[in-house]
């Protein structure tokens, strides 16, 4: 009990009150979620990045079994939806979106702050969600977008395109590359990327609480309830059983787990708005999950203390 309490009040109560500000100063302020979202991806995320992979330890046997893990567990996700779509008789739209509430997860400005809480004091753990992210960016543009255009015309030259553009797969790239290479960066050049990375999880929950100031719960329908299902508890527990069969342990067991929880990527939501597939529905999902996760994080994050 006492270890719950103390997930409760050093991870998940920082984490909401920080979405509660950002939700408050939208609503009086009306930010520019334009501008806020374009200096988390183009600056924050990319120096989180880069710190963490550049000063990780992480070997080539954890990467190739991070990667294991992220694929099999995305495939297992991605056939489970798509009987589920064809088992409820969704309409192409509304299955586009609600492979993507399930398939697609929050791990950047919900999932990353969370993990920075969790594992300060263990680098190696913030690493695995570092590239976790990564490979979730990769499934968001080309799964997520591929799945969100499914009626309607695209190139998989473009979907590449628009992966290629995102900054953190560069900053990772780098990072890995230096740390390889045993590169130590000169003060004047670590220093200000430093104090970029202390800065993302603050700004990135309050972007979240910002996007979500005005989002609204109108009801709580079937493809509502099967993505909560399925985001919430499928995940984590497909999650927890490749995990046990693959025999993997300590703070990479820890993380891959905990990253595994996160709520709904707010990406499905936009391709939804983007591509009229049932946007209000692909809205509710995020908010709801997100509201939600505070109850499922806090029992995943008590487990894989626990078990792991």
């Amino acid at each position: 009990m006492e270890l719950l309490l103390s997930i409760i009040l050093d991870v998940i109560l920082p984490v909401f009150i920080l979405i509660a500000a950002g939700a408050f100063l939208h609503r009086t302020f009306t930010f520019n979620l334009g501008t806020l979202s374009k200096l988390l991806t183009y600056l924050l995320l990319p120096a989180v990045a880069f710190t963490n992979l550049y000063e990780s330890h992480i070997s080539s046997d954890v990467l190739g079994s991070i990667v294991g893990f992220w694929i099999i567990q995305s495939l297992l996700l991605i056939g489970i939806v798509h009987i589920v779509s064809k088992i409820a008789k969704f309409d192409t739209g509304l299955s586009a979106t609600f492979k993507n509430s399930v398939v697609l997860n929050n791990s950047g400005n919900f999932g990353l702050p969370v993990s920075q809480l969790i594992f300060h004091s263990q680098p190696i753990g913030l690493s695995v969600h570092i590239i976790i992210m990564t490979l979730q960016n990769l499934l968001t543009y080309t799964y997520g977008l591929m799945n969100s255009v499914s009626g309607h015309s695209t190139s998989l030259k473009d979907v590449l395109k628009t992966f290629f553009k995102i900054p953190v797969i560069y900053a990772l790239l780098l990072g890995l590359l230096l740390n390889w290479l045993n590169v130590e960066l000169p003060f004047f050049l670590l220093n200000p990327i430093e104090s970029i990375d202390n800065a993302f999880l603050a700004v990135a929950l309050i972007t979240l609480g910002a996007q979500s100031a005005f989002l609204k719960l109108t009801e709580l329908s079937l493809p509502l309830v099967l993505s909560l299902i399925g985001r919430l508890l499928l995940s984590p527990a497909l999650a927890l059983l490749i995990i046990f069969t693959f025999d993997l342990e300590g703070t990479v067991a820890q993380a891959l787990f905990i990253a595994s929880s996160f709520p709904s990527s707010r990406n499905s939501a936009q391709f939804a708005l983007e591509y009229d597939n049932h946007p209000e529905y692909a809205a509710q999902a995020v908010i709801v999950s997100t509201l939600l996760s505070s109850l499922t994080v806090t029992l995943i994050v008590y487990l894989a203390k626990v078990i792991f």
